[in-house]
């Protein structure tokens, strides 16, 4: 290769860019050709043999030898021209030589020798071996081009078979004109038959149009797992171009795959269709498999009960049942189609060993095949469904125990949340109640200071003094007092509140000094009364009552004398001359408490100032005269 020129290594490039090949096969062609890559291209994808012997190198060119086969008779031609239109429609799945040299083909022949003879002697003792490729000192190698899996290539080669015999699957029919294929039509590859819309038998094939047998896509091994799980009659199609009978068995006017009576009685009984060219993988192992000596060929497969050795086994009734069946080869057809009425091949022949032999002895038997598969499907469906309401009851049960063990779990944190509101909320009022014993009782220590310091001896006889008549709440009885026009509001407020200090308390006990604070005298009350100066009117209103926990009522007519700070009596209209003033407790539930078991002052007891209280029974509306 070091020899070549630039212009050679240059065409030899582009041989091997176009057909992917070995570096010395694409110099072998070209320089057959005399380094002309289009000639090349042509003779390797277009007139190069598919199988046969191996082209020496350097040798005269192959189209020179095609032409000279054209000068055969005419119906010579017509086989080649049907199988030139052959390999074009199959040229994506082809297999071209690769031209060995001397030295490879005398390499190879001795291990083509051993090979031969070890299948003949395992082929004898009925021992499989792995396929050796040395059946000839030729070595070929698939095209790089297109997919390579089982179904596309099927796929591929019934299109082709389309294509050359200008029918068209039975499934697709009903929507496809005859002669017409096309990768859009033909749909994805399935292991099911081509896709297309199904046709009814009778009306389809009244047509008269050329159909096909509807071939199922996928490899070999896939088709008799299909055939063993479906439990149908398989036929298997194998052709091989290099063979003369096969345009017979394809192209002809009334060949076999496109006689009408033939094609409608594999589609009348469901029998699966596969097939293949013997230059594919595929279809090739199916011939070494079924024993293929010559094409085409034609075999019918479908499980049958095992011959020879019976396991029995005995069922609870004491029938005796055998083991499974096993897929066997029915039936072979090879060789060639003509005459029609005894060639091997032939639509006739095959149709008429299908009606009177094969389907009178493998239906019945299939069809209790199936009929015992759709029981079994039955009972396992019926299974599948106890099952699955097994496991819906199990799982409602499941749902209803966790739905009352969440009731329960919600009661539980319920009664839980509810305990411990309640001990909150106790704990509540009890520091509430403590609080406001606390408070009650630093208030009543300022009632008693204010007792002991605020209220006044009574000065009687003094000129302008006022003379009250208080009545006290609750039965209380009341008492009379006399007082300065200069004495304050507060002054009068301290003394009926002293009225209402429990008896059990003597004035002899009260403290001399304020609870707190510096402040002496009035001006200490009013400090704890006064609400802070940012507060409205009602604000310090609601102040002194809760203070005072009393309001004072001019009797006739009625009014409310309100506390006020740094007030006269002498100012207040209505108490000049004195009049009678009703001690009101304000409704906040505190009288009792206030009060005591013990009332403040009963009927005829003396006051902290020498005061009698009067009787119940006199009347409220004295005047000083009395």
């Amino acid at each position: 290769m070091d020899a070549l020129t630039a212009t050679q290594q240059h065409a030899l490039t582009q041989l091997q860019a176009i057909t992917n090949g070995e570096a010395d096969v694409a110099q072998s062609v070209l320089e057959s050709v005399d380094w002309d890559v289009q000639k090349a291209a042509e003779l390797i994808f277009d007139t190069a043999p598919i199988a046969g012997p191996s082209v020496t190198p350097r040798s005269p060119s192959p189209l020179r030898t095609m032409e000279s086969l054209e000068l055969d008779d005419s119906r010579q031609g017509e086989r080649q021209a049907s199988r030139s239109r052959s390999r074009r429609a199959y040229s994506l799945m082809r297999y071209f030589p690769s031209y060995p040299t001397s030295l490879l083909s005398l390499l190879a022949y001795p291990l083509h020798l051993i090979s031969s003879i070890f299948r003949f002697v395992f082929g004898i003792l009925r021992i499989p071996i792995p396929q050796l490729r040395f059946a000839s000192l030729n070595f070929y190698r698939p095209l790089p081009s297109g997919p390579s899996d089982p179904r596309s290539v099927t796929d591929r080669w019934v299109r082709a078979l389309e294509e050359e015999t200008g029918a068209v699957c039975i499934s697709r029919a009903g929507v496809t004109p005859a002669g017409a294929s096309s990768g859009t039509d033909a749909g994805p590859s399935s292991l099911t038959s081509r896709p297309g819309v199904s046709a009814d038998s009778g009306e389809v094939f009244d047509e008269g149009r050329k159909l096909l047998p509807d071939f199922t896509l996928g490899s070999y091994e896939e088709i008799l797992r299909l055939c063993q799980r479906e439990a149908k009659i398989t036929c298997v199609i194998l052709v091989s171009e290099e063979h003369d009978d096969v345009t017979e068995f394809k192209s002809r006017p009334r060949s076999t795959l496109t006689d009408p009576a033939f094609v409608k009685l594999l589609h009348e009984n469901e029998i699966i269709v596969w097939g293949g060219d013997v230059r594919d993988k595929d279809a090739w192992s199916a011939a070494q498999k079924l024993q293929v000596t010559t094409y085409p060929f034609v075999a019918f497969l479908a499980l049958q009960p095992r011959r020879g050795t019976r396991s029995v086994s005995t069922s609870t009734n004491g029938n005796s049942t055998s083991t499974s069946p096993t897929l066997t080869i029915l039936s072979r057809h090879q060789g060639h189609c003509t005459p029609p009425l005894t060639a091997p091949t032939s639509a006739s022949t095959l149709t008429s060993h299908l009606t009177s032999q094969l389907l009178p002895r493998v239906l019945p038997f299939l069809e209790r095949i199936r009929t015992t598969a759709r029981e079994r499907e039955r009972d396992r469906m019926l299974r599948e469904e106890q099952d699955r309401a097994f496991k819906d009851s199990a799982r409602r049960d499941r749902e209803r125990i966790q739905e009352k063990i969440e009731e329960e779990r919600r009661k539980v944190e319920e009664g839980r949340r509810r305990e411990e509101e309640e001990r909150l909320e106790k704990e509540r009022l009890e520091r509430e109640r403590l609080e406001a014993e606390r408070q009650e009782g630093v208030k009543m220590e300022w009632r008693r200071w204010s007792r002991r310091t605020l209220v006044k001896p009574e000065t009687k006889g003094a000129a302008g003094a006022i003379r009250l008549a208080i009545r006290l709440p609750g039965g209380d009885g009341r008492t009379i007092r006399q007082f300065s026009p200069d004495d304050t509001l507060t002054s009068l407020y301290v003394y009926v509140d002293s009225q209402l200090i429990p008896s059990n308390l003597s004035p002899s006990s009260d403290p001399v000094t304020p609870p707190s604070g510096t402040l002496t005298g009035e001006a200490a009350i009013e400090s704890q009364i006064h609400a802070p100066q940012s507060e409205t009117e009602d604000t310090s209103k609601a102040a002194a009552d809760a203070w005072w926990d009393f309001k004072l009522v001019l009797a006739y007519p009625r009014r409310e004398l309100a506390w006020a700070p740094h007030t006269t009596l002498g100012s207040i209209d209505g108490l000049k001359g004195g009049t009678q003033i009703v001690v009101e407790k304000i409704g906040n539930g505190k009288s009792k408490e206030r009060g005591g078991s013990a009332s403040p002052r009963g009927a005829g007891a003396a006051s902290p100032t020498g005061i009698t209280a009067q009787n119940d029974d006199d009347d409220e509306y004295d005047t000083e005269s009395d």
